[in-house]
């Protein structure tokens, strides 16, 4: 059941628990709790599509090609974070060290690296209260790509805090991900480059 919180006598709010919430989430549903209450996911514009879909095909090419293992996934797998905070991220790659805690429904735990691209109905959340959740739950890195604007930042967990690395750097190397690297130009550019040819140059 829900709790029920007041902000006034004339206000009142829903907080959800992570079991209510994925007993609620349906295949096809597309939502996030944060912070004890749902958020749905929107449309989104064709180029925050266009970015996806090429770091999801580069990613997963590049993992089965450098045998790395592990589970990529693509907004379709609950990941919960704590009592009130379970997200679909964009993108979620887990490493082969955690894919056997995974469970049927839904990953228990934080990835080692997440992905999200930000929208204008998104980005205070994406860079707010699940910036935080996945600090605090040890996501190793978050990639934050704004596919409006190209102002893509790129964060590493060192120690407790996720600190800022690649900086106006012509390369991205994750760090978590061994060899995986790409230019920050791939990334803005229209239509974006083939992924047999950012292999090639990527290795």
């Amino acid at each position: 059941m829900a709790t029920l919180v007041s902000e006034s006598a004339q206000v009142e709010r829903q907080l959800w628990t992570d079991v209510d919430f994925l007993k609620w989430l349906q295949p096809g549903v597309q939502a996030d709790l944060i912070g004890g209450e749902k958020f749905m996911h929107s449309p989104v514009a064709l180029v925050h599509a266009d970015l996806l879909n090429f770091l999801d095909y580069l990613l997963r090419a590049y993992l089965e090609r450098a045998g790395l293992g592990g589970r990529l996934y693509r907004e379709v797998v609950a990941v919960r974070m704590s009592t009130r905070n379970v997200f679909l991220p964009d993108l979620s790659w887990f490493s082969d060290a955690q894919v056997p805690r995974l469970e049927e429904t839904h990953a228990p735990f934080a990835p080692v690296w997440v992905c999200e691209a930000l929208s204008p109905r998104t980005a205070d959340r994406d860079v707010g209260p699940k910036f935080a959740a996945y600090e605090e739950h040890g996501v190793r890195e978050y990639w934050v790509l704004d596919p409006q604007t190209a102002a893509h930042r790129l964060y590493a967990l060192d120690g407790e805090v996720l600190t800022e690395f690649a900086q106006g750097e012509e390369w991205i190397a994750s760090g978590e991900i061994a060899g995986f690297r790409v230019r920050r130009e791939w990334l803005n550019a229209r239509p974006h480059p083939p992924i047999a040819e950012c292999l090639r140059e990527m290795t």
